[in-house]
């Protein structure tokens, strides 16, 4: 159910796959996703895909969405429009970080990406 967490934040060092969400009786299933990066090192990188699943089993072979990589600390929101996929009844995100150069080989993230519904007419005047 809208709004929830898709991610909670949290510190990662590894790609990740998060609990998948029921997007409930959602009527405009159009779905702001609120990234935020709140922790992370020089030389690195995130990747965040989001995925829907009619049955919370199949969930295709490419995400329904993505947000540009990230390679700075902030907060970054984008629109995910399901209208045109009504069968999508659940959605979970996918992370994949990156690390390059000198120092700690491992990567280093605290980041959370939260879900809320919002309206047709909002991602009319996002347009």
């Amino acid at each position: 159910m809208l709004p929830n967490f898709l991610i909670p934040e949290a510190e990662r060092r590894a790609d990740g796959t998060g609990e998948a969400l029921d997007l409930g009786q959602s009527k405009s299933k159009v779905v702001k996703l609120t990234l935020g990066i709140t922790r992370i090192i020089e030389q690195e990188s995130l990747d965040i895909s989001i995925w829907g699943s009619a049955d919370n089993v199949n969930w295709g072979t490419k995400p329904v969405v993505t947000f540009p990589q990230k390679f700075y600390c902030g907060t970054y929101s984008i629109l995910l429009d399901l209208l045109d996929n009504s069968e999508i009844q659940y959605i979970r995100a996918q992370w994949k970080v990156g690390r390059w150069g000198r120092g700690e080989s491992k990567p280093l993230f605290d980041f959370y990406l939260f879900a809320e519904e919002t309206s047709v007419q909002t991602l009319s005047k996002s347009a």
